[in-house]
């Protein structure tokens, strides 16, 4: 195929929810890693902090502060005002991400090296097979899927592996959590009964998925 590959959703493939386009902001989460460097003032500077799980960083002399949900430049902006509460004089504030740690993705099924990865903001669906080392010579590529927390449940979507790589099918914008599974035949008979009957429906939630991977 020579042109645009597919980028509309199938939504009788529970491909509604995902998405095309790389987001052009990025908002900072729980776990990633910042760095915060005042200028000439080291004292109040961090090489690198880990945002807690409730989404607040600890600074010296401003204590902990929220800094989940900002951009990088909005949380520069909330650092350099307290900064200047506290008597500095023209803070030089420059935030960096330094390691996307809240963007894991699990990978498992009929791939080299199944696991959990870090991805970076904006990697696709075709990614994180390539983080797992690509697909096994069993795979069954057409029955790719995709599990995705969301406020409503647990929400499963299928794609084509060759389709994606022929341009023909979304390349869906990964989440942090998703999780992957490349369909086999060396699936459990759940997995195969399972993947199967996609996209029979579109929720898959509670206990029968905490049990599907035995």
């Amino acid at each position: 195929m020579i042109g645009a590959a597919a980028a509309t959703p199938r939504a009788d493939l529970g491909q509604a929810g995902y998405q095309q386009m790389r987001s052009q902001t990025y908002n900072l989460r729980p776990s990633d890693r910042i760095s915060i460097n005042v200028f000439r003032e080291p004292d109040f500077s961090l090489e690198t902090v880990q945002i807690g799980v409730e989404g607040n960083v600890s600074i010296p002399m401003l204590g902990s502060i929220r800094a989940a949900g900002m951009t990088a430049a909005q949380f520069e902006q909330d650092v350099t005002r307290r900064l200047e509460a506290v008597g500095l004089r023209s803070p030089m504030v420059n935030v960096n991400i330094t390691e996307y740690a809240s963007h894991l993705v699990t990978v498992e099924g009929a791939v080299d090296t199944p696991g959990v990865y870090t991805f970076q903001p904006g990697a696709r669906l075709s990614s994180a097979i390539a983080l797992a080392g690509g697909v096994e010579r069993t795979a069954r590529t057409k029955d790719v899927a995709v599990f995705r927390e969301t406020p409503e449940g647990v929400m499963i979507a299928k794609f084509d592996y060759g389709q994606i790589m022929q341009g023909t099918m979304l390349d869906p914008i990964l989440e942090p959590s998703d999780r992957v599974v490349m369909g086999t035949d060396g699936l459990s008979v759940f997995w195969q009964d399972f993947l199967r009957a996609l996209p029979a429906f579109g929720i898959f939630a509670g206990p029968a998925l905490n049990n599907s991977s035995n």
